[in-house]
């Protein structure tokens, strides 16, 4: 299906688990209204581990 609302696709650039370039780079091609936040020395469980900057940027995010 087409995506046509904003999207915000969030990556650490040290995930060991998912690399960035098998995920998050290739869908951002795909989201016409995409924004790719790149987080530098982030895991995998960057959400857990880092909450504090992934729920700021979220909350900016959706209040955009």
């Amino acid at each position: 299906k087409k995506i046509d609302v904003p999207v915000l696709v969030m990556h650490g650039d040290d995930d060991q688990i998912v690399p960035i370039a098998d995920s998050a780079l290739l869908a951002i091609k795909l989201l016409k209204k995409g924004e790719l936040k790149i987080y530098k020395g982030f895991p995998h469980g960057m959400a857990t581990t880092q909450a504090d900057v992934i729920n700021a940027d979220l909350l900016a995010f959706f209040k955009a």
